[in-house]
């Protein structure tokens, strides 16, 4: 299976060759801010699989002093990127993902983060696309 992706502005494409090996919604503090919402949704694939494209001199990493946590993201745009990890992984952030992922979460990880709004979010009225 292959998987393409980009960032916001299109200057960085990668490809994704074979399936995912795990997915997960992350409630961490650190993914809250490095997202600026309640959580990132990440997935894994072998660093191997993974093919940049286009622009991967456009591809800035930053890492949290102090913490496994590591964001790669577009210089241009922002937009978060997939990243090497350690062990040979390459953790792709499931929005710069352009085609349908076949992979459903396995699991909510690092839940006692969760923000406190987030419980709310299936109570409240939704729609398919801006409210008037």
């Amino acid at each position: 299976m292959r998987i393409k992706g980009s960032c916001l502005c299109g200057d960085v494409r990668f490809e994704l060759q074979g399936d995912a090996w795990r997915f997960f919604i992350c409630h961490c503090t650190h993914c809250q801010k490095d997202t600026g919402s309640a959580f990132a949704a990440n997935v894994f694939f072998q660093h191997s699989q993974l093919q940049w494209l286009s622009g991967e001199a456009q591809v800035v990493n930053f890492r949290l002093p102090h913490s496994r946590h590591v964001k790669s993201f577009c210089r241009h745009c922002g937009s978060a990127l997939p990243r090497a990890l350690g062990d040979g992984a390459c953790l792709v952030p499931a929005g710069c993902v352009d085609d349908q992922l076949r992979v459903a979460p396995a699991a909510h990880i690092f839940t006692a983060s969760q923000a406190c709004w987030e419980t709310q979010l299936r109570d409240i009225p939704a729609f398919a696309g801006l409210p008037e």
